[in-house]
């Protein structure tokens, strides 16, 4: 009995202090179907908008050169301070944030070191995301800002500033070229072991990346394949980054660079061609362009090899999904292409002369396989 009276005697109180019902000014989970649900959800939406706090705070990691800083072993703030300039209780406070989100850990005496992601911010790292970091902060961010405007106008960020596409506007600009490439080839070196324990790249003589950039996943190829021999093909500005990558793996013998557009033509030289993350830059008009071009370049009897995502019939809230469907986005505000489903690639290639022969699933992306067929009338 006194313990129920005691039970009441604590409801009543709690009425008292808190006659609305309210807690930390939310109304109770009792009201309307559960507040705490609703609490839940709003602190989740709450942590998404912030998500450009955490490629800020990875970006000023990146240009400070932290990584590099760390890759020998731990350092104190003030360390740290000294050798990149910073003030040192201002970087104490990133060192913090880039500890929550495990990028360095701090030890028990004060000092931070690097996590096995941290690492990777390192641009000796055979894995390095560094490019990336930047790319995505000085170059992608700025641009998403105006996403709004091109999911109102259906136009990319270069339409909207008068340029005839992403690759036309970044080419004013050197030194943003550069960094796209780096960012690429990191993207490449990531993605080309889920490539090759995919796909059996034996039986091919011959074979060229059209849009190769530096030669990074060609030069893998044939790392591999000792016996094949190959061209990477693409604007003249990639000529020294892939001329220089090619020497340095040790395959300058077999694959060379041989500068084109392959909106004009593609040589007609190898038995298979293999474009990666190529034409998902494009809207279909300009990828049948492409692929034509392909066609023609090829033998009856030779194959045409597609690196791309694929966007699911259904999308749900995998990693996987939420990575092409933000990648969907950013060639809407980019390039002006899409990420396509498997179905969308069948009845691209249709048009362009190909038939759809299988699809071989390489981590994120996929290897896409396609054998000449007849080419519809242009």
């Amino acid at each position: 009995m006194a313990g129920e009276k005691l039970q009441r005697q604590c409801r009543s109180e709690q009425r008292s202090a808190n006659p609305r019902g309210t807690t930390f000014g939310v109304r109770n989970s009792h009201r309307k179907g559960g507040t705490m649900a609703s609490q839940v959800s709003a602190l989740r939406l709450f942590d998404l908008i912030h998500s450009h706090r955490v490629t800020a705070v990875i970006y000023v990691a990146a240009r400070l050169g932290l990584a590099e800083l760390l890759r020998d072993g731990s350092q104190t703030s003030g360390a740290l301070a000294k050798a990149t300039g910073a003030d040192e209780r201002s970087l104490g406070r990133l060192l913090t944030a880039l500890s929550t989100i495990g990028i360095c850990s701090r030890t028990g005496d004060g000092s931070y070191s690097l996590t096995e992601v941290g690492a990777c911010l390192d641009s000796a790292a055979e894995q390095s995301f560094k490019g990336w970091a930047i790319l995505e902060a000085e170059m992608l961010s700025k641009s998403w800002s105006g996403m709004l405007e091109s999911v109102m106008t259906g136009k990319t960020a270069a339409e909207l500033q008068g340029a005839a596409d992403a690759f036309e506007l970044m080419a004013r600009t050197p030194e943003n070229v550069d960094k796209f490439n780096v960012a690429m080839t990191e993207l490449t070196r990531l993605v080309t072991p889920d490539i090759l324990r995919s796909y059996d790249f034996s039986g091919i003589s011959y074979l060229m990346d059209v849009g190769g950039g530096s030669g990074e996943l060609l030069g893998a190829i044939a790392q591999q394949k000792r016996e094949l021999r190959g061209i990477v093909f693409d604007l003249p500005r990639c000529f020294d980054a892939a001329s220089r990558h090619l020497r340095q793996i040790g395959v300058s013998d077999r694959v060379e660079f041989v500068a084109g557009d392959f909106f004009k033509s593609v040589p007609a030289i190898a038995d298979t061609i293999i474009l990666k993350s190529v034409i998902h830059d494009w809207n279909d008009a300009r990828s049948i362009s492409i692929l034509r071009n392909c066609h023609r370049a090829l033998p009856s009897s030779g194959k045409l090899l597609l690196v791309e995502r694929l966007m699911p019939e259904v999308p749900g809230t995998t990693d996987d999904h939420k990575a092409h469907a933000l990648s969907d986005l950013n060639m809407l505000r980019g390039p002006g292409g899409l990420e396509r489903t498997k179905g969308q690639y069948r009845e691209l290639l249709e048009q362009s002369g190909f038939a759809l022969a299988g699809v071989y699933p390489a981590g994120r992306f996929n290897v896409i396989e396609a054998r000449p067929a007849l080419m519809t009338a242009e």
